[in-house]
């Protein structure tokens, strides 16, 4: 298949306008409509997974860390990340990175690990503001029903778990048509006043476009009238961490305990026990600690993430346990996850998990 295929699938799982600034996430080399034969899903893009791709005659890398993350300025192989783009663009092998934006969605990184944990029914710990908008626009009464199902069919209307939400009052519109115009209703040179409906929907900022472009197919009217307003609503779908509960209480060093081993983490750095049961549990993929008095605010018993730094553990001020848990540890089923996303919706299509351990940090135990 065409790599656009593919990629039009993971982007509407993640999409990338949900990545944070600093990230570089969606197709690194590669052209979208070259064909793919198959691909090796990774957390890393290292210089040995590229070779594993090219061993197995597979002609795209999808990881969760991109290779660049800023930009080149030269091209001369003198460190990991310039090998790696050279030799992929030499072997023809597509190089794809989900990272943050996949980190940011309701069924992504963070569900993966609340799944690995037993966290029932989590939501997001820090949700998004600024990426819902509304639109408003006005149309016949008999075309509403046309007009309100294309922007539903665009993705607007959703609110938390609810589709095809709307609001919709009745009042006049009134107008002339020009010279040179083609009115549905009315006639040219006069005013014309018609029965309409005012329609309201949310919608997240990024499919916009596309809403606009259903609208205008839609509508009856040569030119169609829309208002769009930005909304401060916190977005519950898209952000930062996940919190929920477990179905039973732990003792503290128990549940450490059974996260070690569920994570498969060669060690865990925590703060001291308090003496409290483990209920309420807050996790984050990768570097986590911008979260922890969101994690304090939910009310965590635990927030399990990695990359806390010494002097941030105090800030736990004995109000939960952090559980610094390693950035690999952390994140490494994103692989298992992005391998069932895929195959699930292309069956046919060659995937494997990488063979290569590409967490950079040892232990020695």
């Amino acid at each position: 298949m065409k790599l656009r295929e593919l990629t039009n699938f993971l982007e509407t799982l993640a999409p990338l306008a949900y990545q944070e600034d600093y990230d570089n996430s969606g197709l690194i080399v590669g052209e979208p409509n070259q064909d793919i034969n198959g691909a090796i899903i990774s957390l890393d893009c290292t210089e040995a997974i590229l070779d594993e791709a090219i061993t197995h005659g597979y002609n795209l890398v999808i990881s969760h860390h991109p290779i660049v993350f800023k930009g080149l300025k030269k091209f001369n192989g003198k460190n990991y990340v310039e090998r790696v783009v050279m030799k992929a663009i030499k072997n023809g092998v597509a190089l794809y990175a989900i990272h943050t934006n996949f980190d940011n969605v309701l069924d992504g990184v963070n569900k993966k690990i609340c799944d690995k944990l037993g966290v029932i029914q989590p939501r997001i710990l820090k949700p998004r503001n600024g990426e819902l908008k509304k639109l408003v626009t006005f149309c016949p009464e008999k075309d509403a029903e046309r007009v309100r199902n294309a922007m539903f069919n665009a993705g607007g209307g959703w609110i938390g778990d609810y589709s095809e939400c709307s609001y919709n009052s009745e009042g006049l519109g009134t107008f002339k048509a020009g010279e040179g115009a083609e009115p549905y209703v009315g006639e040219i040179g006069r005013r014309h006043s018609e029965p309409e409906i005012r329609i309201e929907i949310i919608y997240p900022g990024y499919i916009e476009r596309k809403l606009l472009a259903a609208l205008i197919e839609a509508h009856p009217y040569e030119e169609v009238a829309y208002d769009l307003y930005p909304l401060s609503n916190s977005y519950q779908h898209v952000g930062s961490g996940m919190i929920g509960n477990l179905e039973n209480d732990y003792d503290e060093l128990e549940f450490l305990t059974f996260v070690k081993q569920k994570l498969n983490a060669k060690v865990i750095r925590h703060t001291a026990v308090t003496g409290k049961k483990i209920r309420r549990v807050a996790v984050c993929g990768g570097s986590g600690s911008f979260l922890l008095n969101n994690a304090i605010s939910a009310g965590a018993d635990i927030f399990i993430t990695a990359d806390f730094k010494y002097h941030e553990f105090f800030d736990a001020e004995e109000k939960l346990i952090i559980a610094d848990v390693g950035h690999f540890e952390s994140e490494q089923f994103t692989q298992e996850l992005l391998l069932e996303l895929i195959t699930e919706k292309f069956r046919n299509f060659a995937l494997r998990l990488t063979t290569q351990n590409t967490n950079p940090i040892n232990y020695l135990i």
